[in-house]
C-alpha cells in the first residue's frame, strides 16, 4: 500500500465573515469527507480576507503543492465577491463572460419572472479558460480551471457542486474510516494505540478525547485505504481495552 501514489488536496476558505467569527465554515469538513471518498487526502486548509492579494498568495502558496486545490467562498454578485478576480490574477488569465454561465443564469431568473441584472451577470464571470460545475441550488455555477476548483461560500451549494463532481477527478482508493469510542484516558491506552499503528502498516488512528458526565473517555477513528487492515486493527485495539478493563462502544461514544 505504501507504494501507491498518495492524491492531495488543499482548501482555501475566503471570507472575513470567518475570520471574523459571525460564521461558522462548514465547509471543509464536508469537502474532506467527499474526498475521502474520491481517494484524495485533504493536506492542508488556509483562510484568507476578502483581500485579493491575500487570496493570491495562499493560492500560489498552495496549488504547487497539492493535485487539487479548492476555493469556497466569494464568487456572489456582490462587490466583495472578488475570488475569480484574485484566482484570474493568480493563474495569469484575464477574466470573461462564459457564454454558457450567462445562459444558465439568464435561464434562472426569467424562469422566475426575474432578469439578468448587470449585478446578477457578475457570477457568470470566469477566469478564461474555466470550465463550468453546475449548480442546481441556485443557478450560479461552480468553477473548474485546471486542478482548481472555485466554490460556493454557501455549505449546500457547495454540497451540490462537489455531488456533480463525484467520479470525476482522479484519485487512488478511497479512505475507508471506522469509529470506537471507550470511556479510557488517552494517557493510559496511549502505548495500544502505538502498537496499533506499528503492527498495521498503512493505518492511522486518530485518538478524539472527551469529557462528559464527570468522566474522561475518548473516541478512536481507525483510517486506511485497507479495510481488511481495518478491521483487523479494531479488532486489536477492541481486545486491548477490554483487557484493560475499559468496555468498547463501536460506531464511537
Amino acid at each position: 500500500m505504501s507504494d501507491e501514489r498518495i492524491w492531495t488536496a488543499a482548501v482555501l476558505v475566503i471570507g472575513d465573515e470567518i475570520l471574523s467569527g459571525r460564521t461558522q465554515d462548514k465547509n471543509v469538513s464536508q469537502i474532506a469527507t467527499w474526498l475521502d471518498v474520491q481517494g484524495i487526502r485533504l493536506r492542508e486548509v488556509r483562510i484568507v480576507p476578502d483581500v485579493e492579494g491575500e487570496i493570491v498568495d495562499a493560492l500560489n502558496a498552495i496549488r504547487a503543492r497539492y493535485d487539487y486545490v479548492f476555493t469556497t467562498g466569494g464568487i456572489g454578485p456582490t462587490h466583495d465577491d472578488i475570488t475569480v478576480d484574485a484566482v484570474a490574477k493568480a493563474l495569469g488569465v484575464g477574466v470573461v463572460i462564459h457564454p454558457g454561465a450567462r445562459a444558465i443564469l439568464e435561464s434562472y431568473y426569467t424562469g422566475r419572472g426575474g432578469e439578468l441584472t448587470e449585478t446578477r451577470l457578475r457570477m457568470a464571470r470566469v477566469p478564461d479558460g474555466a470550465d463550468l460545475i453546475p449548480n442546481r441550488m441556485s443557478g450560479a455555477p461552480g468553477i473548474r480551471i485546471g486542478n482548481l476548483f472555485i466554490m460556493a461560500g454557501v455549505p449546500h451549494i457547495t454540497a451540490g457542486m462537489l455531488d456533480a463532481l463525484t467520479g470525476e477527478l482522479e484519485g487512488g482508493a478511497p479512505l475507508i474510516a471506522h469509529t470506537i469510542g471507550a470511556w479510557a484516558p488517552e494517557s493510559e491506552i496511549a502505548d495500544l494505540l502505538r502498537l496499533g499503528e506499528k503492527e498495521h502498516p498503512g493505518v492511522a488512528i486518530g485518538s478524539y478525547p472527551f469529557f462528559r458526565e464527570g468522566k474522561v473517555g475518548a473516541n478512536f477513528v481507525i483510517r486506511s485505504t485497507d479495510g481488511d487492515a481495518v478491521g483487523a486493527c479494531v479488532g486489536m485495539l477492541t481486545a486491548g481495552f477490554e483487557a484493560a478493563g475499559y468496555a468498547v462502544t463501536d460506531g464511537g461514544i
